[in-house]
């Protein structure tokens, strides 16, 4: 029987377990990416792990979410990032170069490989004929040790791409609509693999946009072949002779099948909060707008600015909008200089940012309050961009510069213009966007910079063998890691300093759980798909290190359940999602012989203390992952086990 393209690249990499869905898999590791609001912290377990140099085929850092010097602390843990990859044999990738995703699709992505990053949108690299994964920082320092990646076998969802995108349709487009017919958990425990003629409507950067996003709707994975696009794209970037071809075989097989005419598509438009809250622009057309936002690793092409360029050529931005334009890597601003449409993009009003993550994760471009904002950014949950009351829509580039010009939120069917025609560069001139890691002579000379915002990591005790815990806070659905433990310019710059990023913990939803807590040991309560978004695992190292000892939901999203494993939460589900409304916050969950319990059966009881009653609850976790739990976490495991010091 034949494979598709994500069974050949997992049966080349698969070196524990078997290829059923559901089942535990141990991957070899091609390569990894981190990046500065989750890097420092890779940095740091690397030197506990005593590291001397990365076993992977490419490991990159990347500097592109903290670049905003208001003080010391970005700029110094720059210096940090840089001593630290020079030291362990990473690429380096300096502030200005651009977002990670769109930068290593261009620098070091190759079909076949496999590519696990501390950033949940790692898998738009998917585009390039890889399986390309999120993890927790943990996870991707483990793979960088040489460590093999653990992961459920997922199911393969095929969608064949049929027909030919309408004008003013585009690539993100197609990936709202998947999340309009399947919302956010739509492909959890699934890689999306994409075929069929469609496919020849879709650049590898538009390929890119519908990858990115697949972390929206819960994938593990997106993987596109390696076809001639693929080679054309490599080509252009002077690397020919890492393409290879890969695609499904003709009698493959998939665990789910799913059709998609794009010439039925029409312009999308994701409303406030969540990403899967997708609906026609001609439903909202009309609604006024403060700010239309244009780039960030969810619209990272050239022709993405391209084309919202030749829109709002020869006009003006409505008076009320700021129209920001966000570069997603410093090779493409200079192309779009030399092709003269950042002057298009200036003459019209627009603010030009410098290249990176910017407002996509609240760093600057925050909205005003009380006000819409328009973006071409992958995610919108409550807060997460800047603005604690934000109204935040998400769109395609054509949509966005539409509405910038009138000023409220336009399908862009409705210009009285005829649909810009767009060529890509057949080359792109050479750049130095990565430095490249240094000989064994020379690392053995580094020393880590380490400026006064770093603090280690410290220790972490064992699950005991009894608990007794207060439920400190009860959630409902879809709590995102933006709301766990938010990002934007106050908050990021203390990701290497737990203590300090520990303040800031569940402020979106209680600001009193940081006083209440303070290292007491408690639980949390919560809905449908906890942990939804960001890869960032100080969303579970920060509640742990104020005493957060139990997670108990109606499910998890995967992530962030694998980051609780790691840091020794104990990730619980409710065996009947109705028992969710018999408890209380302020209720106190015991559980006798904890260690044992999770060790024998992956079902328990948990006693609700005073009340006489008794919860059926369960877990997910491997025996490999049973013993990192009993440690106190993948640290403390690794110590143990790898006889390394702390």
């Amino acid at each position: 029987m034949g494979r598709n393209v994500t069974e050949k690249i997992i049966a080349d990499h698969i070196v524990a377990g078997q290829m059923k869905p559901g089942e535990e898999i141990g991957l070899k590791i091609d390569q990894t990416l981190t990046q500065d609001a989750t890097g420092t912290m890779v940095m740091l377990e690397l030197e506990a792990m005593g590291l001397d140099h990365v076993q992977t085929e490419a490991s990159a850092q990347y500097v592109d979410h903290n670049m905003i010097q208001v003080d010391h602390k970005n700029p110094d843990d720059h210096l940090f990032l840089q001593s630290a990859a020079h030291k362990f044999g990473f690429y380096y990738s300096k502030p200005g170069n651009g977002v990670s995703h769109p930068v290593h699709m261009q620098r070091l992505a190759k079909p076949g490989k496999t590519l696990l990053g501390s950033d949940s949108h790692t898998c738009a690299n998917g585009c390039m004929g890889m399986l390309a994964m999120g993890a927790g920082g943990m996870d991707v320092a483990m793979a960088i040790a040489g460590e093999p990646f653990y992961v459920r076998m997922p199911q393969v969802w095929r969608i064949h791409l049929t027909g030919k995108m309408p004008d003013w349709v585009s690539a993100k487009d197609v990936i709202f609509e998947l999340l309009r017919r399947h919302d956010v958990k739509g492909a959890v425990g699934r890689v999306i693999e994409y075929d069929g003629p469609g496919l020849d409507e879709l650049t590898a950067m538009d390929r890119h946009v519908i990858a990115n996003m697949g972390a929206e709707l819960g994938a593990t994975g997106t993987v596109f072949p390696s076809d001639k696009e693929i080679k054309r794209f490599l080509t252009s970037q002077g690397r020919e002779e890492d393409w290879i071809p890969l695609t499904a075989d003709k009698d493959a097989t998939y665990d789910l099948e799913e059709e998609l005419n794009l010439s039925e598509l029409e312009p999308l438009i994701a409303k406030p909060s969540s990403p899967g809250n997708v609906v026609p622009v001609t439903e909202v057309a009309g609604t006024p707008i403060y700010q239309s936002y244009i780039g960030s690793s969810a619209n990272p092409g050239y022709r993405d600015f391209a084309i919202a360029a030749e829109i709002v050529a020869d006009q003006t931005v409505a008076a009320n909008v700021s129209l920001d334009i966000n570069p997603t890597s410093r090779q493409m601003l200079v192309q779009l200089v030399d092709a003269s449409y950042v002057a298009r993009f200036l003459s019209a009003g627009a603010r030009l940012h410098q290249a990176g993550c910017n407002g996509c994760i609240g760093m600057g471009q925050a909205p005003a309050s009380g006000r819409n904002s328009l973006r071409t950014t992958p995610r919108n949950f409550p807060g997460r961009s800047g603005t604690k009351e934000d109204s935040v829509f998400l769109c395609s580039p054509e949509t966005a510069a539409a509405s910038a010009l009138t000023g409220v939120i336009t399908d862009p069917r409705t210009l009285k213009m005829r649909p810009p025609t767009i060529k890509e560069p057949k080359q792109i001139a050479e750049d130095s966007l990565l430095e490249e890691p240094l000989p064994a002579e020379e690392r053995k000379l580094i020393e880590l910079e380490k400026g006064p915002n770093i603090a280690s990591i410290p220790h972490m005790e064992v699950l005991p063998q009894d608990l007794e815990v207060p439920i400190f806070l009860k959630m409902g659905d879809n709590i995102s890691t933006d709301e766990i433990l938010a990002g934007g310019a106050r908050v990021l710059p203390y990701r290497s300093n737990l203590p300090k990023i520990s303040e800031f913990t569940f402020e979106i939803i209680d600001p009193t759980y940081y006083e209440r807590t303070k290292g007491t040991p408690h639980a949390i309560v919560g809905g449908f798909n906890y942990g939804q978004g960001s890869s960032r695992e100080h969303a579970a190292l920060a509640p742990r290190f104020l005493g957060l000892q139990i997670a108990l939901v109606k499910d998890f999203a995967r992530i962030h359940w694998q980051n609780l494993v790691n840091f020794g939460i104990l990730p619980i589900t409710f065996a009947d999602e109705n028992d969710y409304d018999r408890l209380n916050q302020d209720d106190v969950l015991v559980i006798q012989n904890v260690r044992e319990k999770i060790t024998t059966g992956n079902e328990f009881f948990v006693t609700i203390k005073g009340k006489e009653e008794q919860i059926l609850v369960r877990h997910a976790m491997s025996e490999r992952q049973l013993e990192v739990m009993l440690a106190g976490g993948l640290i403390n495991w690794v110590k143990v086990n790898k006889g390394t010091k702390a």
